[in-house]
């Protein structure tokens, strides 16, 4: 008698071949292609990986095996942008610096694992290592954009899941240093103090009485002033990169393009200033009676440009060096007694002076073009140059008075 064939298993289920002791070979196919896998357990070990192998097919949560290394996704994904959860590119200097982070911090242990074989416990040990040498707000760092590249191949459909989401613990940013606030005389103690500089006093009074950040303050251009209105637009800021040098990119965000209301004192020192420049331009001596009104200055003329070297002309185009203007600063600040007060100290200097006023919160954030929540937030943190809280000592000083009639 004929021996009969052996039925085929229903295409859907997959096979389950034995290739030795405990050793065992399974095949599936998944949008019409056919993988296989070598499986290392028991016969019922390897039953339930298959079953969740055809299930994964089925609810389409299926991921092609792959020999990608971790670090070949790394550089996929800096080529692509670094894009995070929005899918959208990050600036170039943002990008940059996560290259640099993965680049020293994560491929050197981990550069070399299968992408779909990345294990949680590995990523732990890799903090555990970093946290001993590093900074922990750089770790912290590390992990964000470790985080999102691993989020993207997730995302993409390169890992079946996300193995961040199943590690021991998160990176600690630590507690950030959110800026050093000047009282009213402080700040006018240190601003005219600069008064002497003529390439540093007009830039750090703008500074200080508008909250702008540093490269947006260097790249602003005199199209952006009104001195009849009164204001001052945010239109573009600075942005250092290895890649194109220094350039002009947007703001970082929709908050970030705004208009300043300015003070009679700014406006009037923004006039002096262009006054400078028409002169320079037109080859008008300082003191010359002429209607400087006639005197149109190139729409790409910044207001507070780069000085020229020796034997240069003067280029208004010519951005400053952001670095070099921050150095700048800190040497004179110190000079000037205020020893570790940062350039950027301005900032948080100006929304703090108009917090304590009394002025709202959602209109101190839409002048510096902050977030109300990250405005508060740094405000609550923010460390006043006085050593004791005078104000609310008055305050409670004087509730005492009321209670007890002293």
């Amino acid at each position: 008698m004929k021996d009969q064939p052996r039925s085929r298993r229903p295409f859907g289920e997959g096979g389950i071949d034995q290739r030795g002791a405990n050793v065992f070979r399974l095949r599936w196919r998944a949008n019409g292609k056919r993988f296989t896998k070598v499986f290392h357990g028991t016969m019922a070990a390897a039953r339930k990986e298959i079953r969740a192998l055809i299930t994964a097919v089925d609810t389409g949560g299926h991921v092609d095996p792959s020999k990608i290394t971790l670090s070949q996704w790394i550089d996929q994904w800096i080529a692509a942008g670094a894009p995070g959860r929005k899918k959208m590119k990050v600036g170039q200097r943002t990008l940059e610096r996560y290259e640099e982070l993965l680049r020293v911090h994560v491929k050197p242990k981990l550069g070399s694992k299968l992408l779909q074989k990345l294990q949680a416990a590995e990523i732990d040990q890799l903090y555990s290592n970093l946290e001993t040498k590093l900074a922990p707000m750089t770790v912290n760092h590390v992990h964000r954009c470790f985080n999102s590249s691993l989020s993207t191949a997730e995302r993409k459909g390169m890992i079946a899941s996300n193995p961040m989401t199943r590690i021991e613990q998160l990176p600690s940013a630590g507690e950030s240093d959110h800026g050093l606030a000047l009282d009213e005389a402080d700040l006018k103690i240190l601003v005219t103090g600069f008064k002497p500089s003529a390439t540093m006093y007009a830039p750090l009074a703008v500074d200080a009485s508008t909250g702008v950040r540093r490269n947006e303050l260097l790249a602003f251009r005199w199209t952006d002033f009104n001195d009849e209105a009164k204001t001052l637009k945010v239109e573009r800021a600075l942005e250092v990169t290895k890649k194109f040098g220094l350039r002009y990119k947007p703001p970082k965000t929709w908050r970030g393009k705004r208009t300043i209301a300015l003070d009679d004192g700014t406006v009037a020192l923004l006039v002096a200033e262009r006054e400078k420049h028409q002169r320079i331009i037109a080859g008008i001596p300082d003191g010359a009676q002429v209607d400087l009104s006639l005197v149109k200055l190139p729409n790409d003329s910044l207001i507070f440009p780069a000085m020229p070297g020796a034997g240069q002309d003067f280029d208004f185009a010519k951005a400053r060096d952001p670095s070099g203007f921050s150095k700048a600063f800190r040497r004179a600040a110190d000079a000037l007694g205020f020893v570790g007060f940062e350039l950027h100290h301005l900032r948080g200097t100006h929304a703090t002076l108009l917090l304590d006023k009394g002025v709202p919160v959602h209109t101190v954030a839409e002048r510096i073009g902050d977030d109300p929540a990250v405005l508060l937030r740094n405000y609550a943190k923010r460390k006043r140059r006085q050593t004791a809280d005078t104000s609310v000592a008055t305050v409670i000083n004087d509730l005492s008075a009321g209670i007890f009639g002293s």
